[in-house]
């Protein structure tokens, strides 16, 4: 592990004690030197810090948590992507508001597993990905790299539909689902260069969009105004009465929905945008007190938009059938999509915002579609933030800016595309529902890396997770994974096909033994009270460090 001190301090000032060289002078590990010369500054995405004010006698101030404000904001809109937002509503017309508290509690459990990640990135000085590059050999760092890769475009995906689903709601058909895709490509790679700007110019536009949400999806809750007492009943009282299997699987569909594991590594990466100095204790403290405070802000503000749409669907679809919502009376050009019969009613993304119209208006249809889109184009370009740091991490890329942006960009727009070409935009509720099964099975692999590096005092220093700590979240992972496993067998379960029972039992077989492995290999990092992690790195360390030899 490389510390921050001068090679010739070490030697003539440092005494050793049991084979461990130790230092008076508060230290964490060194972000990794570029392998190349420095004539060509290495340009990335968060190329300006910015400034945090000077210290000031307070215990709390609003300069300084104004100064941290933006990456907890940033991380807040993986809670909100379409996924999330399909998530809700099936919660709300299939469960009514008894499902509320399941939402308050995968929130929770997220702002602790973003807490860690900040810390991570803020003691070290580098992000998840990178001290994976560092701590993994190279087999398991490159299948956990896949891993990653293969949730984020998961997320990508269900974020572009969501935008292209928007969009011919917007235009009332008129633009297909493969041309959403595409403009939402091209937008998105105009907005991925606002930083240039300024960062803060980028974060306040990230804001925007998080406003445009809240009101769009406030304006639905206002209209349909529902029950009061029931949404505080169903959010603070964990009982279902009367639930089955269908409600079970929603359930667990929130949590799978709600914790996102390329979001670990997003947010890790997002708090080296402020000027820390790592070797001041006190200011690696204050850092980490703001982040948690910016992040409980911004998770406090996501749960509150998803609570207006699984409250909205809740109050005015929970019930009922197809036939109320009969849209011939309205005029509306979709009345196709609901048989008058007796059926239950089957919303998602783009039959909820037809149905809304149907029910209160043109004006709450068009009000949702906006919604959508500002949650689909904003997640989109967070989650393409989310690849350019997991690939550069895990790979060390030192590529050109715009080479990495559109490397990172086509991985996972490539097999969007060709959804949105072969796919009726009227039948992508399947899609979702095996998108978010795709996340689901990656979490171990954002959640055990980020409790073992944070509770390593070799990595983490003062700041390494105490035990109740430990075992919290400890607790809390396996019962998160436990809940996505038990969603990918209810899907799995329902696809009626030998052949493809026998596929998932091999790749399940796989994918619990390279799981096993890893935490085998995390436990044995636990073990040793320093990772010689230097000596699995091929690339120079920065001239400041030195190697602990334990």
């Amino acid at each position: 592990i490389s510390l921050h001190q001068s090679e010739d301090t070490v030697e003539k000032d440092s005494p050793q004690e049991n084979g461990i060289i130790q230092t008076s002078q508060y230290s964490s590990i060194s972000p990794p030197a570029s392998p190349v010369a420095q004539e060509e500054p290495f340009s990335t995405y968060f190329e300006e810090k910015v400034p945090v004010p000077e210290d000031v006698n307070q215990i709390f101030s609003f300069r300084k948590l104004w100064a941290f404000t933006g990456p907890g904001f940033l991380m807040s809109i993986a809670y909100l992507d379409p996924g999330n937002i399909e998530s809700d509503l099936q919660s709300g017309a299939k469960a009514g508001f008894k499902l509320l508290w399941v939402l308050l509690g995968a929130t929770i459990i997220g702002l602790l597993l973003q807490r860690l990640a900040a810390r991570l990135g803020v003691v070290t000085g580098m992000h998840l990905a990178e001290v994976c590059n560092r701590q993994y050999p190279t087999v398991p760092r490159i299948i956990l790299w896949l891993m990653v890769e293969l949730a984020i475009i998961g997320s990508d995906m269900q974020e572009v539909i969501g935008c292209a689903i928007a969009l011919n709601l917007l235009s009332v058909g008129r633009i297909p689902l493969w041309a959403g895709v595409l403009i939402t490509i091209v937008d998105t790679f105009v907005f991925l260069f606002l930083d240039k700007y300024g960062l803060r110019k980028l974060e306040a536009f990230f804001g925007f969009l998080i406003t445009i949400m809240a009101v769009s999806f406030g304006y639905e809750y206002v209209l349909v105004s529902p029950n009061q007492g029931e949404v505080l009943k169903g959010m603070f009282i964990p009982y279902c009465e009367g639930c089955g299997a269908v409600q079970l699987e929603q359930a667990v569909g929130i949590v799978g929905a709600v914790i996102m594991p390329h979001n670990i590594y997003l947010h890790s990466a997002l708090v080296k945008s402020r000027q820390i100095d790592r070797g001041n204790k006190k200011e690696v403290k204050e850092a980490n007190k703001y982040y948690f405070i910016e992040s409980t802000i911004a998770l406090f503000v996501s749960f509150l938009i998803n609570v207006f749409v699984v409250a909205v669907f809740a109050e005015a679809f929970y019930m009922k059938t197809n036939i109320a919502a009969d849209c011939n009376a309205t005029g509306s050009p979709h009345t196709d999509l609901f048989p008058p019969d007796n059926n239950t009613l089957e919303v998602d993304i783009y039959k909820g915002g037809v149905v809304l119209g149907c029910f209160f208006g043109p004006a709450a249809l068009y009000i949702w579609a906006i919604g959508i889109l500002a949650a689909g184009q904003s997640s989109t370009m967070t989650g393409t933030y989310s690849g350019q740091f997991v690939m550069e991490g895990f790979l060390n890329l030192r590529w050109s800016r715009f080479a990495r942006v559109l490397l990172t960009r086509s991985i996972a727009i490539t097999p969007t595309l060709l959804v949105a070409i072969f796919q009726d935009v009227q039948h992508l509720t399947g899609m979702n529902d095996f998108l978010n099964v795709l996340q689901s099975m990656q979490l171990p692999f954002a959640l055990i890396p980020i409790l073992t590096f944070t509770s390593l005092k070799s990595i983490m220093n003062d700041f390494a997770n105490g035990l109740a700590w430990k075992i919290s979240g400890g607790g809390v992972i396996l019962m998160v994974c436990a809940i996505n496993m038990y969603f990918v067998v209810v899907y799995v379960t329902t696809l009626n096909s030998v052949l493809l029972y026998v596929l998932a039992a091999l790749l399940s077989i796989a994918y619990l033994s390279f799981v096993g492995y890893l935490v085998s290999l995390n436990i044995s990092c636990m073990d040793r009270p320093l990772v010689l992690s230097s000596l699995l790195s091929p690339f120079p360390r920065a001239p400041d460090t030195f190697l602990i030899v334990a």
